[in-house]
């Protein structure tokens, strides 16, 4: 279907060309019409000179030639002609007919008749006839004549002089088509870059800022993005009161476990189950959550903010574990990320990093063209290549000798994956384990100052 630029484009050039072809068919008849006028004025001008001039050769008509000058009607066929038939039939021509005659009209009128007729050598002449009754009693048939070809050859060149006049013509209402959908598709334009936009400015569209033709709509749109925060809203909180009444019964079950291991039972099959019953839980909940923000809430996050506060909780357990941990972050980044989403990630990362590291831990973010890039990297044994895909799926463990449950790496790739975002797993070329790498896509990126922290 097309676009409403292409119809608007379309439609305005369509009827451009149209108001130019019926404009240019009636100013072309306009000019025909005048072109003619004039060469009928012309040959009445040459009837009248014609009638005056037999006037006073009634009695002489050979002698009329001497008396009208236009070296035209001296050449023979020249396209200008004159001819005089008196009563009893004899008839006296001009030198250019030479032996040819001009027909005349059989209607008489009391003025001049012109018509179209055949002239000499099939030519066709437009002609100018009317009887005459001079004072001397005699009747007297007087004709003139030219070429239509004349005629012709000036319709030609006002025709010729009027085209450059509607090619400027059609060019203006070309531009003017497209000026009016400019005009016409600005305030819909509009509309969908503040739509586009609306989330980094967080604010409501104003209905007042747009064309009452388009101003309904903005309210609506309004509505309707109202009724969705409210519905992901409540999806959120019935998300975390369902975690909270989780929460409560396995807090319970890991109590009963701990009296029943002090008692000297076994219990550590009960644990690691429990253990992956909360992960699960804590997995399906990051992704529903994840499910009710994302590209429908487009949420913003101070980046920056998120990495400080989560770098004072790890620097905590750094000190106590005595390990080394960095951080380098820029200053003022906002990504269209939950908040509570994107530090779950990257406390993930962290949490994993810390158990497998023997010494070292390191957390960056930097900006780049395909967007932010957060790296988390430690000095442990790494994961090899082979295994890397194995330890992205949910619940892939690879080594059993640390706890965990082996989701940590699965909750963040769903989490992610709910933004566009993506994580990989490779070697640290800094400090020898494994790098984690999170791209986040560039959207609602503000100011960026790099600086370092440690």
């Amino acid at each position: 279907m097309l676009s409403l630029r292409e119809r608007a484009l379309l439609g305005g050039v369509a009827s451009g060309a149209v108001s130019v072809a019926i404009g240019l068919i009636a100013v072309l008849s306009y000019i025909n019409s005048r072109v003619l006028d004039r060469f009928d004025e012309a040959l009445e001008d040459r009837h009248t000179q014609l009638v005056v001039g037999l006037s006073v050769t009634t009695q002489n008509p050979a002698a009329l030639g001497d008396l009208l000058f236009d070296p035209d009607y001296s050449t023979p066929y020249s396209g200008r002609y004159w001819q005089v038939t008196n009563s009893t039939g004899d008839v006296y021509t001009s030198a250019s007919l030479f032996d040819e005659t001009l027909a005349e009209p059989r209607s008489i009128s009391d003025g001049p008749v012109i018509w179209d007729t055949m002239g000499p050598g099939d030519e066709i002449v437009r002609s100018a006839f009317q009887e005459i009754t001079y004072e001397d009693g005699t009747v007297w048939g007087v004709s003139v004549a030219e070429n239509k070809e004349q005629l012709l050859v000036e319709r030609r060149v006002a025709q010729r002089s009027l085209m450059p006049v509607f090619a400027l013509v059609g060019l203006i209402g070309v531009a003017s088509s497209l000026l009016l959908m400019s005009a016409i598709i600005g305030p819909l334009r509009t509309l969908r870059a503040d739509v586009s936009h609306r989330w980094e400015r967080d604010e409501d569209l104003k209905p007042e800022n747009y064309p009452g033709e388009v101003s309904p709509l903005v309210t609506d749109l309004n509505q309707l993005l109202l009724r969705n925060r409210e519905i992901i809203a409540g999806s959120r909180r019935q998300t975390a009161d369902l975690a909270h009444s989780l929460k409560t019964p396995a807090t319970i079950l890991r109590n009963e476990l701990l009296n029943l291991s002090d008692s000297g039972a076994s219990t550590d099959v009960a644990q690691e189950a429990l253990d992956r019953i909360d992960a699960q839980i804590g997995r399906s909940l990051a992704r529903m959550r994840a499910a009710n923000s994302a590209e429908l809430t487009h949420s913003r996050t101070n980046l920056s903010q998120s990495i400080n506060r989560l770098s004072r909780l790890f620097l905590i357990m750094a000190e106590r574990e005595g390990k080394l941990f960095s951080v380098t972050s820029p200053k003022d980044v906002w990504i269209r990320m939950d908040t509570q989403d994107i530090e779950e990630v990257i406390g993930n990362l962290l949490d994993n990093a810390f158990k497998w590291c023997r010494k070292s831990v390191k957390l960056s973010a930097e900006i780049h063209e395909d967007g932010i890039v957060i790296r988390v990297e430690d000095d442990g044994p790494g994961i090899p290549e082979e295994a890397r895909r194995e330890a992205l799926r949910s619940g892939g463990r690879l080594d059993t000798s640390v706890a965990g449950t082996g989701l940590g790496l699965a909750i963040a790739v769903d989490l992610l994956n709910a933004y566009g975002a993506k994580l990989s797993l490779d070697t640290s070329r800094s400090l020898g384990g494994l790098e984690v790498r999170v791209v986040l896509p560039p959207k609602g990126v503000a100011k960026t100052l790099a600086s370092d922290m440690s």
